[in-house]
């Protein structure tokens, strides 16, 4: 879960009102914590001070008709959160009608642009899209090894070049062969700078003209907080930038004052990047991460990632085994194991946990955590015989030959 000590303290401050009809002191002192946790993770003042007076107007406006004043300050503070990471303008939607989804990826050296790459096309070859990736950055030596190798890790197609340094000649061949191969997402990845130069903007404004995508995506660093605000501004009047990926949201406590930049610049977020493993990457929408950054689940999210989930023929005949056993009153570790690789489909635990409703605190607490003993828990079922898996020998008895030796020897590999 990103933002952790930011949901945590909103969490705690709603949850301390202790009655169900608080008093007009016990409101005003929680929404002016909440304002001073949004101020401490690097929320613009102005900003925190308009989400104050409109959380306000909705309680006094739904006082007299409300009975349970506890949960209509919950309900202002939620709603005031989500018009604030709201903009009027909206992300760009793949269409798979249209023979190629152009992408192209824009940013400051450093802010994880080609790690985004290769989470965005994990993203959509999973969902069973065409994907492939350019790789036009010349300025950054090993990015072209970076992006290569993160392609080969995805079984994704991979174009660069290492004698050519023109960025613009590359994106040029390489959309091109990839639009004759009927490829539906095409993404680019571009040079980035320690800060915003002149050639750079000028090298995206090339590109933009030689390829045409039909999206520009801004990727900023979280941890900059409020500072991204320039960034954006400055990439938005050179190239159209349509979307933003706000990344690093797990590595600093500035992650509020990026996403409120953002939204102040009417610049709608696409995705969140909160790690380095290509799972570490969620959709935005602003009703699902308030609520779920507030503790009360996202289980419209649970349920489109359950639907999203791409699985072979081979995954649906486990599911069948494991279905087919549980109307016969049997569970065995191989259909526990079959679950377990269908729920990390869906991404990291606490990504999990936090789409269901009070869980994301315990999500939260567990961390990385949970992840590790996730791992460890599925090394050890492979290490398991098929009669073990199956349950069809007493796991109590530890004299069993080897048992004990093999799991060790997997937990150490």
């Amino acid at each position: 879960m990103v933002l952790l000590e930011l949901g945590s303290s909103l969490r705690s401050t709603l949850s301390s009102l202790s009655s169900v009809n608080p008093s007009q002191t016990e409101i005003t002192t929680t929404v002016d914590s909440v304002c001073s946790a949004l101020r401490e993770s690097d929320v613009d003042v102005g900003l925190v001070d308009a989400l104050r007076t409109s959380v306000m107007a909705k309680i006094d406006k739904g006082s007299e008709s409300s009975v349970n004043k506890k949960k209509l300050v919950q309900r202002s503070v939620q709603e005031a959160l989500v018009e604030l990471l709201e903009p009027e303008r909206k992300a760009y939607v793949m269409d798979r009608k249209k023979k190629s989804n152009i992408i192209l990826f824009v940013g400051l050296q450093g802010a994880g642009k080609t790690t985004t790459v290769a989470k965005y096309a994990h993203y959509y070859a999973r969902k069973g899209w065409k994907v492939c990736m350019i790789c036009c950055d010349s300025f950054r030596a090993g990015a072209y090894d970076q992006l290569k190798q993160n392609a080969t890790k995805l079984r994704v197609p991979f174009y660069g070049s290492y004698t050519e340094a023109d960025p613009v000649a590359i994106a040029s061949a390489g959309v091109k062969q990839f639009k004759k191969e009927r490829y539906e997402v095409i993404l680019i990845d571009t040079s980035g700078r320690h800060r915003q130069e002149e050639g750079l903007l000028t090298e995206m404004e090339e590109i933009t003209a030689a390829v045409n995508p039909d999206s520009t995506v801004f990727v900023m660093d979280g941890t900059q907080g409020q500072a991204v605000r320039s960034q954006a501004a400055a990439f938005n009047e050179s190239v159209d930038v349509g979307s933003v990926i706000v990344t690093k949201l797990d590595g600093g406590t500035k992650g509020g004052g990026a996403l409120s930049a953002v939204a102040a610049t009417n610049s709608p977020i696409a995705f969140l990047g909160h790690g380095e493993k290509f799972d570490d990457f969620e959709p935005f929408n602003s009703r699902s991460f308030v609520s779920k950054l507030l503790g009360y689940g996202d289980l419209t999210g649970f349920k489109d990632a359950m639907r999203d989930v791409k699985s072979d023929e081979a995954s649906k005949k486990k599911m069948d085994a494991v279905r087919a056993n549980m109307a016969k009153g049997k569970f065995s570790f191989r259909d526990f194991a079959t679950q377990f690789e269908n729920m990390k489909k869906m991404g990291s635990m606490s990504s999990v946990m936090g789409m269901v409703p009070g869980m994301g605190g315990l999500g939260d607490m567990m961390g990385k955590n949970a992840d590790k003993q996730h791992e460890d828990f599925r090394v050890m079922l492979d290490s398991f015989k098929d009669e073990e898996l199956d349950c069809k020998v007493d796991l109590s008895d530890f004299d069993l030959p080897g048992r004990q030796e093999r799991v060790e020897r997997k937990l150490c590999t």
